[in-house]
């Protein structure tokens, strides 16, 4: 019999999926535009590497806890 709740790590993932997709695309516009912030270690790229770690989990968590998939 299937289960009709859906697991909170599935909105986490949609969350984290959508931060990602933000904060990534910010930091790739960053290096494209060449409109760096002013911060300490701007050269680190800190956005991309954050948006691209996010955008992962939040697929991970997003497609391993999707509903209506057995457990």
């Amino acid at each position: 019999m299937k289960s009709t709740e859906i697991s909170i790590w599935f909105f986490i993932g949609v969350l984290l999926t959508v931060y990602g997709v933000m904060i990534l695309s910010y930091g790739l516009w960053e290096l494209a535009t060449g409109n760096i912030a002013n911060v300490v270690l701007a050269r680190l790229h800190a956005p991309v590497w954050w948006g691209a770690i996010m955008l992962v989990l939040g697929l991970f968590y997003g497609i391993r806890f999707r509903p209506g998939k057995e457990a």
